[in-house]
């Protein structure tokens, strides 16, 4: 779908819909040659010069499927700066917070039937269409981590994704960003200390995630960011993740709970999914196809950069300022995650000759890539430890 080029004041107006118009072009005008006689001299021309004027630029909408305070919106923005400064002019991407269309976790159908042209989320939020699309996101922990496994997105798992949206009927081309951190276990009321006090907590978590806490003895809601701290408020919940110390903070975590749990397995990769109608996207020029794709390398890098700046100061002052009681998840709940996980795992492979092939393509790259990792890898906590001193975990 192309829209017209409108001013769209996200804070002023976050729910305002966007208004669908016939695109707008300007065709340069054509030369005029006007010949006269000049005497005996025989014929002469005169022309008149062209005058150029500048082609309007194509302009997509794009949703993003996080609330107006998360730092998801500037990674978004992120993305829609670089490829607006890579296009010359011949290609403009404005940005709409969530809901400002569609609900958050509605970006990718409306993707799809051309409501919006494309949309800023993670797959988690359409895995109810197919468990197979939280491999692509939060899936199954595999003993690579978020940077192996966009590796294995980029190198591996494109086509397979392209099988499984084709499988769906879903209208859309993606390309992947953001190699998420760790997401932590999150934020309870009541301390833990283990993994037989998180049975009949009421959590939010998304995707698979939901599974296999549900595995686990927990009671499970699957929640956009925006609907968390109010569901805390009215008892709907006690417990919940959402993703960083950066996002939970900006929505309130911090007055809804105090004990904050930091690594799990539940989400332990992450990417931001970009997702763009396909029709829409194929009907550009190459060149602009191309600047689409490679934005979304650019932008990842920025992405993290940005994460690892505001995530560190965010968790810190969450201590400092925020009096919460920082905590490392008890190690008997790893240990409890992977034995449902391998539970789970088994079942969806079971029920699922796609999942199987999809999980069996991730564990393959994880074994050989795993490998070198481990073989090679500096002991890092070690460094940190003689510089700064014991963690005490």
């Amino acid at each position: 779908m192309l829209f017209a080029d409108t001013d769209h004041n996200k804070e002023d107006d976050p729910m305002a819909e966007p208004q669908s118009v016939a695109p707008e072009t300007t065709q340069p005008k054509r030369r005029k040659f006007l010949t006269g006689a000049a005497g005996a001299a025989g014929a002469a021309a005169v022309g008149f010069p062209m005058i150029s004027v500048a082609q309007s630029p194509i302009v997509l909408k794009m949703q993003g499927a996080w609330g107006a305070k998360d730092i998801f919106n500037e990674m978004a923005e992120q993305y829609v700066q670089r490829v607006n400064e890579m296009s010359g002019g011949k290609l403009r991407i404005d940005y709409l917070v969530a809901g400002s269309v569609v609900k958050p976790f509605e970006v990718m159908d409306a993707t799809s039937k051309g409501v919006i042209d494309c949309c800023h989320q993670v797959a988690v939020y359409w895995y109810g269409k197919s468990k197979v699309a939280s491999l692509f996101g939060s899936g199954p922990v595999n003993g690579c981590d978020a940077n192996q496994m966009l590796a294995w997105i980029h190198r591996k798992g494109t086509p397979l994704y392209d099988e499984l949206v084709a499988k769906l009927g879903l209208n859309v081309v993606a390309f992947f960003a953001m190699p998420m951190p760790t997401q932590p276990l999150g934020w309870f009321k009541k301390p833990i200390k283990g993994a037989a006090d998180l049975k009949g907590f009421k959590y939010r978590t998304v995707g698979l995630a939901a599974d296999l806490m549900q595995d686990m003895g927990l009671k499970v809601t699957q929640l956009p960011g925006g609907e968390i701290v109010p569901a805390m408020e009215r008892g709907v919940i006690d417990a919940f993740e959402f993703n960083n110390p950066t996002s939970d903070r900006r929505f309130g975590a911090q007055d809804v709970a105090k004990n904050y749990y930091m690594g799990s397995y539940h989400q332990a990769m992450e990417f931001f999914e970009i997702d763009f109608n396909k029709k829409r996207y194929e009907s550009l020029p190459k060149e602009l196809q191309a600047i689409l794709k490679y934005a979304a390398e650019a932008a990842s890098t920025a992405n993290y950069a940005l994460a690892m700046d505001q995530y560190s100061i965010d968790l810190q002052e969450l201590k400092s300022k925020d009096k919460v009681n920082v905590l490392r998840t008890p190690k008997d709940v790893f240990a409890a995650q992977l034995v449902s996980w391998d539970k789970l795992v088994k079942k969806l492979s079971d029920e699922d000759p796609f999942f199987k092939k999809v999980w069996e393509s991730q564990k393959e790259w994880a074994k050989r890539v795993g490998y070198y990792h481990f073989f090679n890898n500096a002991d890092y906590q070690q460094a940190y430890e003689h510089l700064y001193g014991k963690l005490g975990f």
